[in-house]
C-alpha cells in the first residue's frame, strides 16, 4: 500500500476518531470481544484442515474408521463456532448501543448548553436530525460494522496466512491480486462519503421543514396552505432519496467490483491448483484446502468492501456531528465564578450598557443604557414595540453579552458569575410562556426537580390556577399535548407565573404576564403578583400602562434609550411618549367600549 493510499485511508476515517474515547469507556466488553472474535476465527480456520485430512485419507477403504473422527472434530469445530460468534454479535452490537446512547446523551448535552445566538439562526428539526437519524448511521459503524469488519479482517489474515503455509506457489497469484482488489475501494472512499454526506444533509433539511410546519399545523390549515407544504415537503423527501439512491448505487459499484476481483482471483487459483493436481505435484485434499481457505479469505475482502462503505456512510454523519460537538458556546462560566451574597439581595445595574444582536438587525438595540434598581423596588418598563424591553431581560439573564459596558448583581458584574448561579437568582415570566408535553405537575416544577406536591399546589394556587387545573381529567397528572397545545394562552400564562413563584427567587422579571388573561382573569393574578412581588427586586415589562401603575417606578423606552422616568402621574403631566401612548391605549379602550354599547343596543331594538 502505498503511502498516499494510506494518507486517504487515514483521512477516511479521521471523522470517527474522535468518537474512539466513548467506545475505550468499555475496554472489558471490547477485550470479550476481541476473545469471542479470535475463538470463532480460529475455528472457522481449522474447518478446512479438517476437509483436507477426510479427502486425502478418509475415504480409503484401510481407514473407512477415520471418517468418523473427521466428521465428529468438524460438529465440535461448528459448534465451537456458532457459540463464539454468539458471544461476539451481542458484545460487538451492545456496545455499538451503549456508545451511541452516550454520544446522543452528550449531543443533547452539548446543545442544551449553547447559546442562544446559536439558536437565534439554527434550525431545530436539523438539529433533531442530527441527534436521531446521524447517531443512527453511526451506531451500525460501532455495531454491526464493527463486528462484520473485525471477524472478516481475522479471517482474511488468518485465510492469507494459511494459504501461504499450504502453497506458497498459489500463494502467489492471490498475493499479486490483493492490491488490484484493495485500491479501488480505498480510493472509492471520499466519494461515497461526499454521496453519504450528502444523503444526511438533505434528510436533515426535510426533517427540519417537516418540524417546523407541524409544530405551526393549525397555521397551516387555517391558511390552508397544506398542499404546498406537502408538495414541498415531497420535493424535499424526493431529493433525500435520491440523495441516498447515489450514495447507495455508488457503494453498490464499489461492493460489486470487490466481489468480482476477489472470486476471480480463487477461480484462477483453483484453475492452476488443478493442473498441479493432475500432474501429481500436490494432493487433491491440499487443493481442497487450498480453496477453503482462498474462498475464506476472498469471502471476507468481499465483506470488507462493503462495510469499507458503510463506514464511509457513518464517517459523513460523524462529521456531521462532530460540526456539532466543535461549536463553543459563546456564553460560559468563568475559570474561577464570584459567588454571590447568600441570600442574594437582589441590587441591579445596568453601567452604560450598549448592544447589538449577533445578526446586526436594526442596529443597537441597547444604546448606553444606565439603570440602577435597588432590592426590593418594583420597576416598570414600558415603550413601543422593538423599543429593547425584551432585550434588557435577555441581557440580565446573560443570554447574550454586552457589546460595551457592564451588568451587576449584588454589584458583581455577571460575567463573573456562574450562569446557572446567576439564573438560579432571577424567576422569569415570558410572553409566550413555554408548556411541554408532560403532566400539570412537571410543568410547574420545570426546573425544580425536588419540589414536592404541595408546594406545586400551594403555587398554583398563588397564580389562580387552581380553577382550570382541578377542570382537567387527571387534575395536576394530566398530562398536556406537545407546548401546551391543549391549554389556553391564560392557561399556559398562569403556569408560567406558578412556574415562577415555586422558584421563590430573590429577582422577578415580568414580560408581559398578563397579556394572555381576560380582565378578570388578570385582576386575580395582579392580586397574586402583588403577593409575589412583595420583597423582591422585581422588572415588569407591560404594553397595558394599567398593569404598572402601582410600580415604584416607571421607566420609557425608546430606540434602545431610557427616555422618560418617573411615575404614572407626573409621566402625564410631562405630556411625552408615555402621556402619548397612555392617550392611544385609553382612546383604544373606550373606543371598544362604546362600540360595545352600540351593539347591545341594536340586539335590544
Amino acid at each position: 500500500m502505498t503511502a498516499e493510499t494510506r494518507g486517504q485511508a487515514t483521512r477516511a476515517l479521521a471523522p470517527l476518531q474522535p468518537l474512539l474515547p466513548y467506545a475505550l469507556r468499555y475496554k472489558g466488553r471490547i477485550a470479550l470481544a476481541f476473545v469471542a472474535l479470535s475463538v470463532a476465527s480460529l475455528a472457522t480456520l481449522a474447518a478446512p484442515l479438517a476437509v483436507r485430512g477426510m479427502i486425502d485419507h478418509g475415504f480409503s477403504s484401510e481407514s473407512s474408521g477415520a471418517i468418523n473422527s473427521y466428521f465428529g472434530a468438524m460438529i465440535a469445530v461448528v459448534a465451537t463456532l456458532a457459540l463464539a460468534s454468539g458471544a461476539r454479535y451481542y458484545l460487538v452490537m451492545t456496545l455499538g448501543e451503549r456508545v451511541v446512547t452516550d454520544l446522543r446523551t452528550d449531543v443533547f448535552r452539548h446543545l442544551a448548553s449553547l447559546d442562544a445566538a446559536f439558536y437565534d439562526t439554527a434550525k431545530i428539526g436539523e438539529l433533531v436530525s442530527r441527534l436521531s437519524a446521524d447517531t443512527t448511521q453511526m451506531k451500525a459503524a460501532f455495531g454491526s460494522s464493527a463486528s462484520v469488519a473485525l471477524r472478516n479482517l481475522f479471517l482474511f489474515v488468518g485465510a492469507i496466512v494459511m494459504m501461504v503455509a499450504t502453497s506458497p506457489k498459489l500463494s502467489g497469484l492471490v498475493l499479486v491480486a490483493i492490491p488490484i482488489i484493495v485500491l479501488p475501494l480505498i480510493a472509492s472512499g471520499r466519494v461515497v462519503r461526499k454521496r453519504s454526506r450528502h444523503a444526511q444533509d438533505t434528510l436533515a433539511g426535510a426533517n427540519a421543514y417537516a418540524t417546523e410546519n407541524l409544530a405551526a399545523v393549525r397555521t397551516m390549515q387555517a391558511c390552508g396552505a397544506q398542499q404546498s407544504t406537502i408538495g414541498r415537503f415531497s420535493r424535499a423527501a424526493e431529493g433525500a432519496y435520491e440523495a441516498a439512491l447515489a450514495a447507495t448505487k455508488t457503494r453498490a459499484i464499489v461492493t460489486t467490483i470487490g466481489i468480482f476481483l476477489a472470486f476471480a482471483s480463487v477461480v484462477a487459483v483453483l484453475w492452476l491448483g488443478a493442473t498441479d493436481v493432475l500432474a501429481g505435484r500436490i494432493s487433491s485434499g491440499l487443493l481442497s484446502q487450498f480453496v477453503l481457505y482462498a474462498v475464506l479469505g476472498a469471502s471476507s475482502l468481499g465483506e470488507l468492501s462493503q462495510v469499507w462503505s458503510e463506514v464511509q456512510a457513518a464517517a459523513g454523519a460523524a462529521g456531521r456531528i462532530g460540526e456539532i460537538l466543535a461549536i463553543r458556546p459563546k456564553i460560559v462560566a468563568p475559570a474561577r465564578p464570584v459567588a454571590l451574597p447568600r441570600p442574594p439581595r437582589g441590587r441591579i445595574v445596568f453601567d452604560n450598557v450598549s448592544f447589538s444582536y449577533p445578526s446586526g438587525r436594526d442596529g443597537a438595540a441597547i444604546d448606553r443604557l444606565n439603570l440602577t434598581v435597588e432590592p426590593g423596588e418594583r420597576v416598570a418598563i414600558v415603550g413601543p414595540s422593538g423599543a429593547g424591553k425584551s432585550t434588557l431581560f435577555q441581557l440580565l439573564l446573560r443570554f447574550y453579552d454586552v457589546s460595551s459596558g457592564s451588568i451587576r448583581l449584588d454589584d458583581i458584574d455577571v460575567r463573573d458569575l456562574d450562569p446557572a448561579a446567576l439564573r438560579a437568582t432571577i424567576a422569569l415570566v415570558p410572553q409566550e410562556p413555554a408548556a411541554f408535553g408532560a403532566s400539570v405537575a412537571e410543568n410547574i416544577a420545570y426546573g425544580r426537580d425536588g419540589a414536592s406536591h404541595d408546594a406545586i399546589v400551594r403555587a398554583a394556587e398563588r397564580a389562580q390556577a387552581t380553577g382550570f387545573i382541578a377542570a382537567l381529567p387527571g387534575g395536576y397528572d394530566t398530562r398536556l399535548g406537545e407546548r401546551g397545545v391543549t391549554l389556553s394562552g391564560g392557561e399556559r400564562q398562569r403556569l408560567a407565573i406558578a412556574r415562577a413563584i415555586l422558584a421563590d427567587a430573590p429577582v422577578l422579571l415580568l414580560d408581559e404576564a398578563t397579556s394572555a388573561l381576560d380582565a378578570e382573569n388578570e385582576a386575580l393574578v395582579q392580586e397574586a403578583l402583588r403577593g409575589v412581588m412583595a420583597g423582591r427586586t422585581t422588572l415588569v415589562i407591560a404594553h397595558r400602562l394599567a398593569t404598572v401603575l402601582e410600580a415604584d417606578r416607571i421607566l420609557v423606552m425608546d430606540g434602545g434609550r431610557i427616555v422618560e422616568e418617573g411615575t404614572h402621574a407626573s409621566l402625564i403631566g410631562e405630556g411625552g411618549l408615555y402621556a402619548r401612548l397612555a392617550r392611544l391605549q385609553f382612546d383604544a379602550g373606550r373606543a371598544a367600549l362604546a362600540a360595545h354599547d352600540a351593539h347591545d343596543a341594536t340586539a335590544a331594538e
